[in-house]
């Protein structure tokens, strides 16, 4: 990976480049996008939860391809094999030996398209790989490529053939996002834009290559975070170990992501320094899935995401970060995010 860091502004303008050549063919979903794009800064990986035919794979490939990073797609199912994955040892008659031959996992960006479809060995094939960017075959430990992210797509209103994720490798995706369905405005942009290009497929332009994004990730790393923002997120995190319908709460993986993303999320828009808003413009998408509800929750029907609206509601948020300067970038940083939005 380059040692080279590249600046705040620098990590912005490139950012919002990515988002803006995305957004050529990817309507509506700039929110999650930029949210998705700060896990990926961050070095973590993306989850897209959401029904069908919303453009959850078109964002990956998109993303993929204006990141510059080599791009794979499996689709899983349920006799989906763990070495279809990570590549397997071949034998060689020239030679009379065994050569490994490399799986989809050897790539850039990896697309695990309804990753909930396949079966819990091959998932946790994926495991490894996304925890340690390596994959284990026949006893041989082969190193992926640096970057190297995954984004996944679930199904979540499909239960026949499926198979649900394991804490421990949801716990591994940095943010689960939800895309939900598009107003009229944005649908109609949909359409219009399908028939004026006469061809399914919608081109994306490289924007930078896997060298620059590794520059990118350099750069928010060098961005130091406020003591009080780093107070308030393990105070979120907490609060929902101690909520009433939790069973099990977030981890310190869980507060790390937290305050990685808003890290991440600030340097996109061109700040130096994270604010509260920040932490929780993330705080569902890095918390929700890392939490157990209890029985009597469940039954109910009370949805996790709830809980962490609620625990982001009853939080005392820091009174100063970094002074008025931050101050003042807390009341404009909604009004900004939105006004990109639209």
């Amino acid at each position: 990976m380059t040692s080279t860091v590249l600046s705040v502004p620098e990590v912005a303008a490139r950012g919002r480049a990515v988002l803006d050549e995305v957004g050529t063919a990817v309507v509506g979903m700039r929110e999650p996008l930029q949210v998705a794009l700060a896990a990926i800064l961050a070095g973590g990986h993306v989850l897209f939860e959401d029904v069908p035919g919303l453009g959850k794979t078109l964002a990956a490939r998109s993303l993929a391809t204006a990141l510059g990073l080599d791009f794979r797609r499996v689709q899983c199912t349920p006799d989906l094999l763990p070495s279809d994955l990570t590549g397997s040892s071949v034998f060689d008659p020239s030679s009379a030996t065994f050569a490994f031959r490399p799986g989809p996992v050897f790539t850039g960006l990896l697309l695990a398209d309804e990753i909930n479809r396949t079966a819990p060995k091959t998932q946790s094939a994926l495991l490894e790989a996304m925890a340690e960017r390596q994959v284990t075959v026949d006893g041989t430990t082969h190193r992926l490529a640096e970057p190297f992210h995954v984004i996944a797509t679930s199904n979540p209103v499909e239960y026949e053939g499926t198979y649900p994720l394991p804490e421990a490798q949801l716990d591994r995706f940095m943010v689960r996002l939800a895309v939900g369905y598009p107003d009229r405005e944005a649908e109609m942009d949909v359409l219009g834009r399908r028939l004026a290009r006469r061809r399914e497929h919608a081109d994306v332009r490289q924007v930078v290559d896997a060298a620059t994004l590794s520059q990118m990730q350099a750069g928010v790393e060098a961005v130091v975070v406020d003591p009080d923002v780093l107070g308030y997120c393990v105070d979120l995190a907490a609060a929902t170990r101690a909520h009433g319908a939790v069973e099990v709460g977030a981890s310190p993986r869980g507060s790390q992501a937290l305050v990685l993303v808003a890290r991440a999320l600030a340097v996109l828009d061109g700040r130096d320094f994270v604010v509260p808003e920040d932490v929780k413009a993330v705080g569902v998408a890095t918390l929700a899935h890392r939490l157990s509800l209890n029985p009597q929750a469940w039954a109910t029907g009370l949805a996790p995401q709830r809980v962490v609206t609620e625990v982001l509601t009853g939080t005392p948020v820091p009174p100063t970060v970094r002074g008025a300067a931050a101050s003042d970038a807390a009341v404009a940083v909604a009004a900004g995010r939105q006004a990109r939005v639209e």
